[in-house]
């Protein structure tokens, strides 16, 4: 087996390799997104009522849940490199699963298993954390986090427009030979550190996953915070589809991923939050972004009457998301170095969680009132969100806490 990096490798193997991973793991988690601007071509497809839509989001949320729980961990049990190699195979797999389904069931258990198989970019998250100095380790999981995020929001775009030209289908055709590509690519490419844990079980691997929600004060308050960043997010990109595609604006799937780029500007906005984590101010970011993803949704109201007033809602929720997730990964990596991926994959339960909870109930409430009903509910869990930061930041300003 190659011999372990030391912590200053992953400088020494060039900027290219940091790039690498971002543009990995944001091709893996985009594919739990690219079906946010073509339910309703899905549903029609496939003959899914409006008021369960938000299942198809779902349905992929707790893929990546199980993912998390029984998957992910496993970076801290074997070689990473072939793991996350490994398992961007097999998310090509399962993309070609969504992309022949013609029957709801065998498409849901398709989106399911892509969930589960897109938690690779929390594996590639925590191995560049282990690969960076501590001093950098902010900055780094800072641009590799970047990468997920811009997947994120650049997989409404990109599904939108292709959906326009060739039919949703063609999404998950192009995301397999993606995926394959990142597998053969990663594996020849990404740097190799021992994280295998001498005579431990898988079983024993799990059952220290679960202790550490006890053991780690810090990942349960940031995680939480996750839960609401998360479920405010998908509030808001879920349903959003519905009232563009509709009349008056009656905005095809290709204007409404275009969305994905104000989002990006948002995020773009948030890359510095690494770096000012690293020097101590990670509580002023969390407030100051919390605080903006609240005041978003006064904006994000008054669609009606501007598309601009969505833009710059959107724009202003991903800021705020981009700004408090990457904080929330600093912090959190800056303890126990024996269990980075699991700790990735402990955190990123409430992501899942707050995803899948809001891509329900956004649907659920634009089918019982409207957009109006939506972004109250956002209102009210981004309130919740910042709520729940002031009264508990005094307990995380350490990084022990």
């Amino acid at each position: 087996m190659t011999a372990p990096l030391r912590h200053t490798d992953i400088h020494s193997a060039g900027a290219g390799i940091t790039l690498l991973m971002a543009v990995a793991a944001g091709l893996a988690v985009a594919n739990v997104y690219y079906a946010q601007p073509l339910i309703d071509a899905i549903g029609a497809d496939l003959g899914l009522d409006e008021a369960v839509l938000g299942f198809v989001m779902m349905s992929t949320q707790v893929g990546y849940g199980l993912g998390l729980i029984c998957v992910a961990p496993l970076g801290d049990l074997f070689d990473r490199r072939q793991l996350i190699s490994a398992m961007s195979a097999g998310l090509c797999l399962a993309l070609s699963v969504v992309f022949v389904a013609g029957h709801p069931a065998v498409f849901l258990i398709g989106m399911a298993s892509v969930g589960v198989l897109a938690v690779v970019a929390q594996v590639i998250v925590a191995h560049a954390a282990s690969l960076a100095a501590p001093d950098q380790r902010g900055r780094i999981v800072g641009t590799v986090t970047s990468g997920i995020v811009v997947g994120i929001l650049l997989a409404r775009t990109v599904s939108g427009s292709l959906s326009d030209l060739f039919g949703w289908r063609s999404v998950y055709a192009a995301s397999a030979m993606a995926e394959l590509g990142a597998a053969i690519l990663l594996l020849r490419l990404l740097p190799t550190q021992s994280s295998r844990q001498v005579g431990v079980t898988y079983a024993a691997l799990i059952r220290h996953f679960w202790k550490l929600f006890a053991e780690v004060p810090i990942l349960r308050t940031r995680g939480i915070l996750a839960f609401f960043i998360f479920f405010a997010v998908t509030t808001l990109l879920t349903p959003l589809v519905l009232p563009l595609t509709a009349p008056p604006f009656s905005y095809s799937h290709t204007v409404v991923g275009l969305f994905g780029f104000a989002g990006v500007a948002g995020a773009m906005g948030a890359v510095s939050a690494g770096r000012l984590a690293d020097r101590g101010y990670a509580q002023l970011v969390s407030g100051v972004a919390l605080g903006i993803m609240v005041l978003s949704w006064g904006s994000a109201v008054l669609l009606p009457q501007s598309i601009w007033f969505l833009v710059i809602a959107v724009i202003a929720m991903d800021y705020g998301l981009q700004a408090v997730h990457v904080t929330n990964q600093s912090l959190i990596y800056r303890v126990r170095s024996d269990a980075q991926s699991s700790l990735a994959a402990a955190y990123m339960i409430f992501y899942a969680a707050g995803s899948g909870a809001g891509s329900v109930s956004s649907t659920i409430a634009y089918a019982t009132g409207g957009w109006e009903a939506v972004c109250i509910l956002g209102a009210v869990v981004s309130s919740a969100g910042w709520v729940f930061w002031a009264w508990t930041r005094t307990d995380t300003s350490a990084p022990s806490q």
